[in-house]
């Protein structure tokens, strides 16, 4: 198993050239699988693990997603990036100790966002969110691992590109080596946002079928990522068979399912 640093450190490169993919599985055995197909990189999913949970997205305590992201680091060889929310805090001060909590479970890069959960002030105020985001950059300082910082205005109803650019512009002069604003669709967004940022690396969230590893490399996009659609494309398969049974009294849907031996032997395999 390679060490936490080297881990960081592969990470780090990888943001540095081309563009990646960086699925985001919801458990140890997700990732092993991704990790299997050839992933350079993985990435928790937030509301992936919180379904496995039985609860909404967003409804985990710290400390189980603590114990879930070292539970899943360990479980890898690649790096793994942390979907931290946001932060588990609001103050600054409180944002950066658990953020140097998260750091200690092994991840090689965490994301911090700056929703509220109030839908009437969905957003953290401009100079707070900066803040919170220098803050997590200094908890990480010498650590290695990669600090991405969220906007979240396209997802919580405030779909402004030019907001959102002076938000990541400032997020990365406060620390962050990574940028991200979930929700941005069109190449026109994309772009935008990764000539305002540059040379900083530009996470863009896929969801859908919008678009292609191809098209968001070519517009300079360092890293791609899917978050909890994984999670909800095997919730499909299963909720669609589970449904069968219920309702129909028959099973065609297990007749598809990957075969027993595929998934126990590649398991086996370490």
């Amino acid at each position: 198993m390679p060490t936490t640093e080297s881990k960081r450190a592969t990470f780090r490169d990888l943001h540095r050239t081309g563009c990646f993919v960086m699925p985001n599985p919801w458990d140890r055995g997700s990732a092993r699988y991704f990790e299997s197909l050839g992933f350079a990189a993985l990435a928790t999913t937030s509301a992936g693990f919180a379904w496995t949970r039985g609860v909404p997205d967003n409804a985990v305590p710290l400390e189980d997603v603590l114990t879930h992201l070292a539970d899943v680091a360990a479980g890898v060889h690649v790096p793994l990036n942390a979907d931290f929310e946001g932060g588990f805090a609001v103050e600054p001060e409180h944002v950066a100790a658990n953020v140097a909590r998260a750091a200690a479970t092994g991840i090689a890069g965490v994301s911090i966002e700056d929703s509220t959960g109030d839908a009437d002030a969905p957003l953290h105020e401009f100079a707070l969110a900066v803040e919170r985001v220098r803050a997590a950059a200094g908890a990480l300082e010498g650590t290695g691992v990669v600090l991405t910082a969220r906007t979240e205005g396209f997802l919580v109803g405030r779909p402004d590109l030019d907001e959102s650019i002076r938000r990541l512009v400032a997020f990365a002069e406060a620390g962050a080596g990574c940028l991200y604003a979930p929700g941005i669709r069109t190449p026109e967004q994309v772009g935008a946002i990764v000539r305002a940022v540059a040379p900083r690396a530009v996470n863009v969230l896929v969801g859908g079928n919008h678009t292609t590893v191809a098209e968001l490399a070519a517009l300079g996009v360092r890293r791609i990522s899917v978050g909890g659609a994984l999670a909800r494309a095997a919730w499909a398969g299963g909720i669609a068979a589970a449904r069968e049974i219920a309702e129909a009294g028959t099973f065609d849907a297990l007749a598809r399912a990957v075969p027993f031996a595929e998934l126990n032997g590649r398991f086996a395999r370490g």
